[in-house]
């Protein structure tokens, strides 16, 4: 298996980094947060025209994909620039839709996927059954163009929404959808659909949270450098070496798993046995498959290291890591709710320990 990033992909990574470093996320994230979309609609725009959208869109619908391990490269560079918006959701919605018409039910992916890869429609996906967000909630439903809801076995177009709720991260708000709506699809095939848009993203946010994680040790790394006290950096002091010495093993650790998920993943392909195997609808997690094992170890793996990430960077930059005017503070409020968003820690690990028959 070749596990090194080809010449392509390092070259994707570096034009979106170039990119979104130019676009000056720390005002994006927060003009999102207040309410204010423009920003983040004219970045959206800019990262579609760079394919990072595309990637789980086939390319009869005007996609690329599916691309599991250049989504995981695009992905991890939105982490490290905190990209606001339903971002994971999107590369959900376009998963489904995309299975759905390898079902042979191509009408909902013709009408809505090419706005999708294109950028001109932001999309986001309430559920309601693990991994993804809890009763039913949509990320960002009041900033999107297309809400699916999936209720039982019928996936519908969302009439609106109601019940807004900021989460740990000013930047991420969740609404309900309200009842009703356009009916798209029905039958076992949106189970799994839904099944294996789920394990999208928890592969997108997987890598999402592995970003997160890579710029707050690299921001954390710069501060001890820096932050002086009794006359020398604090980051010659053992215990400091050592916080950050754990850090940097945890997130290299979750490295692997994350872009070793999306080689399986990419290898295997769209599951043919149905949800009792394969994401959301999962109800015997002994016959999970590889692929799905891998994702689940991934996403706990990347969720926790960004997790001690943030925790050790509010504990070295002290008093002013709680300020929500230090940048930093964008970061450190991504961590806990990507780390619990589409499958909890003890949910990963619960799938994982089964899979194994619980040895």
């Amino acid at each position: 298996m070749e596990f090194l990033a080809t010449e392509e992909q390092r070259d994707f990574a570096r034009s979106l980094d170039a990119m979104l470093a130019a676009a000056g996320t720390p005002t994006v994230i927060r003009a999102w947060a207040a309410g204010d979309q423009s920003p983040g609609r004219a970045l959206w725009s800019r990262l579609a025209e760079a394919g990072a959208l595309a990637l789980a869109v086939p390319e009869p619908y005007e996609g690329v994909g599916p691309l599991p391990v250049e989504l995981v490269t695009a992905f991890v560079e939105l982490g490290r620039h905190g990209v606001p918006g339903p971002a994971v959701e999107t590369v959900a919605v376009s998963a489904l839709l995309a299975e759905l018409a390898r079902q042979g039910d191509d009408g909902p992916a013709k009408r809505l996927l090419p706005g999708i890869a294109t950028g001109g429609t932001i999309a986001t996906l309430a559920v309601g059954a693990p991994p993804a967000p809890p009763r039913g909630a949509a990320l960002d439903a009041d900033s999107a163009d297309l809400v699916l809801v999936v209720r039982g076995d019928e996936l519908r177009i969302a009439d609106g929404y109601e019940d807004v709720r900021i989460s740990a991260d000013p930047a991420r708000r969740f609404a309900r959808p309200a009842p009703g709506g356009e009916l798209l699809a029905a039958g076992p095939g949106v189970t799994a659909a839904v099944a294996r848009a789920g394990d999208w993203a928890m592969l997108a946010t997987a890598a999402q949270a592995l970003g997160v994680g890579l710029t707050l040790l690299e921001r954390t790394v710069a501060y001890a450098k820096q932050r002086r006290q009794f006359g020398t950096a604090i980051g010659s002091f053992q215990a400091v070496k050592h916080r950050l010495a754990d850090t940097l093993i945890a997130l290299e650790f979750a490295r692997p798993l994350v872009f070793g998920a999306a080689l399986t993943f990419a290898s295997t392909g769209p599951s043919d046995t149905g949800p009792a195997t394969t994401g959301l609808a999962s109800t015997d997690l002994a016959s999970t498959d590889l692929a799905s094992t891998d994702l689940a170890a991934a996403k706990v793996t990347a969720g926790e290291a960004a997790y001690t990430a943030a925790r050790t960077a509010l504990q070295i930059h002290g008093a002013i890591g709680y300020t929500e005017e230090l940048d930093l503070s964008l970061w450190l409020r991504k961590a806990r709710p990507l780390r619990d968003a589409w499958g909890t820690p003890s949910w990963c690990r619960a799938r994982v320990l089964d899979a194994y028959g619980g040895s």
